[in-house]
């Protein structure tokens, strides 16, 4: 399995972790009727987290108080941005949700940048969201408007948090092994979660529900991680930044096929829009973090 990952191309990889990532994501939309979003993303860090677990073993490494704490944080808000984001998704399409996400990596990104690059990212981004929201939904629909500023509301912090898992994040790869922090700060965030969100998932004793839910953990959590530990290293600055401006376009590819969402025009835009500020933002520097 070594052997042939090494022989991949790390785009190829890149890309390969992103659809992966959003199947998860659908494969998550279907379990909505059984259980809500906040369940769902529970559930896919407790399958991730025994994975990691298992195949990580983070025992080994070193642990103190003050690492424990700052990957419990970084598990905290990696669990709270995906619960946030499987909101967003019960009222958005799968693209134009990521694409709002996405706002905060771009943030990150050009954030204290005086540059025109940096500018001109956080224009796009901004153009993006408002294409998005006031073009691309749809609010002439009855009882949609709740619904849809939820959507946007969960998105947008999502985004923040993603912003912070990012900054976190950085500073916990450069000082030691990320996998073994994702798999503790899964475990802690699992634990820390739990009272608010196992009383919900009691569907998950049906086995079908059982394996989507195992499903979305390894495809959403564990795949994307692990190829992403990989092309981290292999990847460029600019490919990277090229490979993430992808990942909106990926999302929206899988929302068409998986869940019949077909964008609307100020949809196609505002992807677009937000899929060049991240290439814009991404390409001048090393990124902090994989954006798994």
């Amino acid at each position: 399995m070594r052997q042939l990952v090494d022989r991949t191309p790390a785009p190829l990889l890149f890309l390969v972790g992103g659809f992966s990532q959003y199947i998860g994501a659908a494969l998550a939309v279907g379990l909505y009727p059984t259980m809500p979003p906040h369940a769902v993303a529970w559930l896919r860090a407790v399958f991730a987290a025994v994975v990691l677990l298992l195949v990580v073993r983070p025992w080994r490494a070193d642990w103190n108080r003050r690492t424990l704490t700052q990957t419990g944080v970084f598990g905290l808000v990696l669990l709270g941005m995906n619960m946030l984001f499987y909101v967003a998704i019960e009222h958005l399409p799968l693209g134009a949700a990521v694409a709002v996400e996405f706002t905060g990596p771009v943030a990150v990104a050009a954030w204290g940048g005086r540059t025109a690059r940096a500018r001109i990212a956080i224009g796009l981004a901004l153009f993006g969201v408002l294409s998005i929201s006031l073009v691309g939904l749809d609010w002439s629909v009855t009882g949609s408007t709740a619904d849809l500023l939820l959507g946007l509301a969960a998105a947008l912090a999502a985004g923040v948090l993603w912003a912070a898992y990012m900054v976190i994040g950085g500073r916990i790869v450069r000082a030691r092994d990320g996998l073994s922090s994702l798999a503790v700060g899964l475990t802690i965030a699992a634990v820390a979660f739990a009272p608010f969100s196992a009383p919900f998932a009691g569907a998950a004793v049906r086995p079908e529900i059982l394996v989507t839910a195992a499903a979305v953990g390894v495809l959403s959590s564990v795949v994307p991680y692990v190829l992403d530990q990989v092309t981290l290293k292999r990847l460029g600055t600019a490919t990277f930044a090229l490979m993430n401006a992808l990942l909106p376009v990926s999302a929206t590819i899988i929302g068409v096929i998986a869940l019949a969402q077909l964008p609307t025009a100020g949809e196609v835009v505002g992807v677009l829009a937000v899929s060049a500020a991240v290439w814009i933002s991404g390409s001048g520097r090393r990124p902090a973090v994989e954006p798994g």
